[in-house]
């Protein structure tokens, strides 16, 4: 199977612990609902049972939809789960044992908070790079100097590489990332923590389709 085709548009990045006493699956649900086209589970505070059960149920709940599912860091479960692949940070394991690993046709994203791990990265078999954090954000705290726009722009010149971009993003600026250079927006607060779901990926999505000319 070739790997499979997916939208970094609005890329939900998940959080059970902004998700306001909401059940994980409906925030996920009503996310794609609303238009995410890629989903990460990223638990920070998961033992390996639980995020695996987490991971395997949203699978589950993803499939219908065409929707790829991430794991972050953790392989072991993103195999186990039978997810499309996994997001790496640049702490964890290096990309080209994960490609071993998980095959030719699994998604695999990784994290880059400088130019120089980005330059790094020009070599690497990834489908994607998460710029991070774009602007400073709460839900990141160990995170390096934010990139800002100029510098998210300066990446895009030169970059081979779909570019996402994760930090401080909701619909106030979200226009402007995508037009700084990047392919798509990678949100956790802005979903999760929204009173709708569905509302803040649908307004997510309007404004990355205004940013890039699409009706």
């Amino acid at each position: 199977m070739p790997r499979p085709a997916f939208d970094p548009a609005v890329y939900l990045v998940t959080d059970r612990r902004l998700a306001r006493g909401r059940d994980l699956l409906e925030v996920v649900a009503e996310a794609v609902a609303g238009g995410a086209g890629l989903v990460q589970l990223r638990e920070k505070h998961a033992d390996t049972r639980e995020f695996l059960d987490l991971a395997r149920a949203l699978v589950a709940l993803l499939a219908p939809s065409g929707v790829p599912l991430l794991v972050n860091d953790r392989i072991d479960v993103a195999l186990a789960a039978g997810a499309d692949g996994v997001h790496l940070g640049q702490s964890d394991m290096p990309v080209h044992m994960a490609r071993a690993m998980l095959g030719p046709d699994a998604l695999i994203g990784l994290s880059v908070e400088t130019p120089a791990q980005a330059r790094e990265a020009e070599g690497l078999d990834v489908d994607y790079l998460g710029v991070s954090p774009v602007f400073a954000t709460p839900t990141k705290a160990d995170a390096g100097p934010a990139w800002g726009l100029d510098g998210l722009a300066g990446l895009a010149s030169w970059s081979r590489h779909v570019l996402v971009a994760i930090g401080g993003i909701g619909p106030g600026n979200a226009a402007q990332v995508v037009r700084a250079g990047a392919h798509g927006l990678a949100v956790v607060s802005a979903i999760c923590a929204a009173d709708s779901p569905r509302d803040a990926a649908a307004a997510l999505l309007a404004a990355v389709r205004g940013a890039r000319g699409e009706t």
